[in-house]
């Protein structure tokens, strides 16, 4: 489509944002409206490699707990979905129900669950991740087994599963099925810049948008917006064009603001007293041969009345960069990993520093794993890399077995949403600046949960845990090795008014009548599932409510 049509031409959809949920809300949209014209804006493009401006204009103070812009987000069609590893987790109930330890940051209630729900298994589909059922119990093959010998399902069930995609690349994967659909126009390296002004009835007509390569502006007409840029790019555009809330008198007061993420690490292993030959360390298969994978979690009822955060915890192998593990073969993907060139190839960054931690420790002592395990330190890499890199549905993972029935236990919680931690533009009204922090409640209950699992394991005589750090030492360890950025949520969180959030049930921007935000951002809990499967619920709902 030429420049003079792009500027004419009245779109039914304009979705600004070409990562997974801005591709599904297109695909959806057009698929249900096949007469409707769409524009897709996308500011990455061919071009954009290395740096770019966006990512350059960001400050992250605390890159401690938070990953650098360029290790948390991609840019170009496709979005993140680039280098995502593929995990997809639906929300819990409990996630929808306001409690204490989240400050009363719940700003929306089951009845949302329930609507998203008839749109989880279309998700599945765009996601490639099998059926929409995220419980074991509910497939045949797997109902009658346990995670361990003499485990039973109480409060912490081990039933709970992720599912895991291709992984999908959405760019690569869906972007034939766009530039083919007629009704579909896709418009690449374009940043967007400023909407009209609402007319007295909500209503925004256009959008300037401008090159990335030439600066050049163009004014893109519709008749609907969906921002689904991203949670950091979508408060950015919002805070930019704060006048879509003049007919508010106000911006809403939670607009950048409750940034949440996941609280992440290891401080534990757990030890099963019983055969280690029935311990489900590592992936399951469906009929489908979609790769699944077990997890503890807690019931809602024991969440809310011991007043803990939503919390995974799932089997993992011991730290790669410490030698003493013994094994051969992690002492050998340790090396590869650090490999300068070797090391960017097999991982995206944030993937290689959970399993380097960017340490190059002990390196004699890894060599010295790897003769001793000799052939079997370089037969299991091989065998690995073959599933994880050469076939279409890729091993999702590396998780070894331990004949002593031992694993570290890798926690994933959700987050307090504290106000404090926010996003802001700097004075130049351009640079974005994310404040982020872990506070004392999301340290705690990261405590207080393994406390819980422990006497669990032990009561039915199970297993139990083994801390790697001294009481009095955990709750800094927790701070030093949480490190999130990757999981965005929380900043246009959805609520019942503009008092309390963004944007309210279908998405619709308070003070608008015709703006919607398709972004994980508008999640109000960060629950303990990263949040790319259930904000592409949300996408394919939003379709369906457009």
């Amino acid at each position: 489509m030429i420049r003079d049509k792009i500027t004419t031409e009245l779109f039914d959809l304009c979705v600004i944002g070409a990562g997974p949920l801005g591709i599904i809300t297109a695909l959806e949209y057009a698929r249900l409206n096949q007469q409707k014209k769409v524009i897709l804006i996308e500011y990455g493009n061919k071009n954009t490699t290395g740096k770019n401006s966006l990512d350059e204009s960001i400050q992250i103070p605390n890159l401690q707990n938070h990953h650098t812009t360029y290790e948390a987000t991609n840019k170009g069609f496709g979005g993140t979905s680039a280098t995502w590893g593929g995990r997809c987790v639906n929300y819990d109930e409990v996630d929808f129900i306001d409690r204490p330890i989240i400050k009363n940051g719940c700003t929306w209630d089951i009845s949302f669950f329930d609507e998203a729900k008839p749109y989880l298994q279309k998700t599945a589909e765009y996601f490639e991740c099998g059926n929409a059922s995220f419980n074991l119990n509910e497939i045949a093959e797997f109902s009658s087994s346990s995670i361990a010998e003499g485990f039973k399902e109480s409060d912490v069930t081990d039933a709970v599963i992720e599912r895991w995609s291709m992984p999908t690349r959405f760019g690569k994967r869906y972007l034939d099925e766009i530039t083919e659909n007629q009704n579909i126009f896709l418009l690449e390296g374009y940043e967007v810049r400023q909407f009209s002004n609402p007319d007295s009835s909500g209503k925004v007509s256009s959008v300037v948008v401008r090159n990335i390569d030439n600066n050049e502006s163009l004014s893109i007409n519709a008749l609907n917006f969906v921002i689904a840029a991203g949670t950091q790019e979508t408060t950015r555009i919002l805070l930019k064009n704060e006048h879509l809330f003049q007919n508010l008198g106000f911006a809403p007061k939670a607009l950048g603001k409750y940034y949440q993420g996941h609280i992440s690490g290891k401080i534990a292993s757990v030890k099963f007293y019983g055969n280690p030959k029935k311990t489900d360390y590592g992936f399951l298969k469906d009929a489908n041969g979609v790769y699944l994978r077990r997890r503890f979690q807690f019931s809602t009822k024991f969440l809310v009345e011991n007043n803990l955060l939503n919390t995974a915890i799932w089997l993992d192998n011991p730290l790669y960069f410490d030698p003493k593990h013994k094994n051969g073969a992690m002492s050998f993907m340790y090396v590869a990993m650090i490999t300068p060139i070797l090391g960017k190839k097999l991982a995206p960054p944030a993937i290689a520093q959970s399993v380097t931690k960017g340490k190059v420790v002990g390196l004699p002592q890894h060599f010295f794993n790897i003769i001793k395990d000799l052939p079997q330190s370089l037969f299991t890499p091989a065998s690995i890399f073959y599933r994880r890199y050469l076939l279409k549905r890729k091993l999702p993972g590396i998780f070894l077995y331990s004949p002593q029935n031992r694993y570290a236990l890798h926690f994933h919680a959700e987050q307090v949403p504290d106000e404090t931690n926010k996003m802001t533009l700097a004075n130049d009204k351009e640079t974005l600046i994310i404040d982020y922090q872990l506070t004392d409640g999301d340290v705690t209950s990261i405590i207080e949960t393994h406390k819980k699992l422990d006497a669990y394991l032990r009561e039915i005589n199970c297993g139990e845990l083994e801390y790697w750090f001294k009481p009095e030492e955990l709750p800094e360890a927790i701070k030093q090795m949480s490190k999130d950025g990757i999981h965005q949520s929380g900043t246009t969180r959805i609520a019942s008014s503009p008092e309390e959030g963004v944007v309210d049930k279908n998405l619709l921007l308070f003070g608008t009548s015709n703006v919607y935000i398709g972004s994980c951002s508008v999640l109000p809990t960060s629950s303990q599932a990263n949040p790319t499967f259930f904000g592409g619920a949300l996408a394919v709902r939003l379709a369906n409510h457009l």
